[in-house]
């Protein structure tokens, strides 16, 4: 099944519009959601939340209706947004009290895990926590319900190489069960460089592409040539490109590139750079 459908999901604002969205999440699977900020990620993650109206469309959550059963949304996903959302005067030892009042599934055990996992101070307050210690008592607690979907947005934001790289494996280590999904938002790309199987540009409001990982590195290549070389590509070859004094530097289509220029590995940072600076 599924993780997450969405079908043509739009939002509108008097100085921003999110397009008609769709896109698949399969169980089992990262997504990463890949935007410069206004975007539109936090929009699109604030409607599957149903945390705020939608103009139009769909979003079906393990098959069900996202705004009918608000007991799958609380159960089965767990949430950890920009703002972790816990009281400012909370300890991490009142948040596993307090969680285990919300959550049927409350694993008391796991919360007490991460807490040493992520070395968390058990008495101090949320609001002395640094930016980075937030987001990390946000994951555990996503973590410690049973949650089949995390949604993560700007997660790892804040967080140094070395955190960031346990945040990573402890994604990996989650969806190593099939019916487990990730949803993360971020603007570090090498992160979901790692970690995502799909990946989703969205580019002021628009959805540039969702494919798979693996399939778009198979489609595109980058090309660095000597400018009078590069007119030998074919226009429908290039998706984006920029002139250099030392030539020009391109994400090509692989299909409709010539057998005699040679390409190289393009990364996800390239690709999105070059298909936003395309459609600007």
């Amino acid at each position: 099944m599924n993780a997450l459908e969405i079908k043509n999901l739009s939002k509108s604002y008097a100085d921003f519009r999110l397009e008609p969205l769709s896109l698949t999440l399969p169980g089992g699977c990262i997504m990463g959601l890949i935007g410069e900020n206004g975007a539109g990620k936090s929009t699109t993650i604030r409607l599957i939340l149903d945390l705020i109206s939608r103009d139009g469309g769909s979003v079906e959550i393990f098959g069900k209706d996202n705004r009918k059963d608000t007991e799958l949304m609380k159960e089965d996903i767990g949430v950890v947004l920009d703002e972790a959302g816990i009281s400012q005067c909370l300890t991490p030892k009142n948040v596993g009290a307090v969680m285990k009042r919300t959550f049927k599934n409350w694993d008391k055990d796991a919360f007490e895990q991460y807490i040493q996992k992520f070395s968390l101070p058990q008495n101090k307050k949320f609001k002395d926590f640094s930016r980075g210690m937030k987001m990390k008592l946000g994951i555990a607690v996503a973590l410690s319900h049973r949650a089949k979907l995390l949604i993560l947005d700007e997660a790892t934001s804040g967080l140094d190489p070395i955190a960031r790289d346990e945040i990573t494996d402890l994604l990996n280590d989650f969806t190593r069960d099939e019916s487990h999904s990730v949803l993360i938002s971020s603007h570090i790309l090498s992160d979901l460089e790692k970690i995502c199987d799909y990946v989703a540009f969205l580019h002021k409001g628009r959805l540039l592409l969702c494919d798979e990982k693996d399939r778009l590195k198979e489609t595109y290549s980058v090309v660095r040539l000597p400018a009078a070389e590069f007119q030998r590509i074919p226009r429908s070859a290039v998706v984006g490109k920029r002139e250099t004094a030392y030539g020009t530097e391109a994400v090509v289509r692989k299909s409709d590139l010539p057998h005699s220029i040679q390409s190289g590995i393009v990364d996800l940072e390239q690709l999105f750079l070059f298909m936003t600076k395309e459609a600007v």
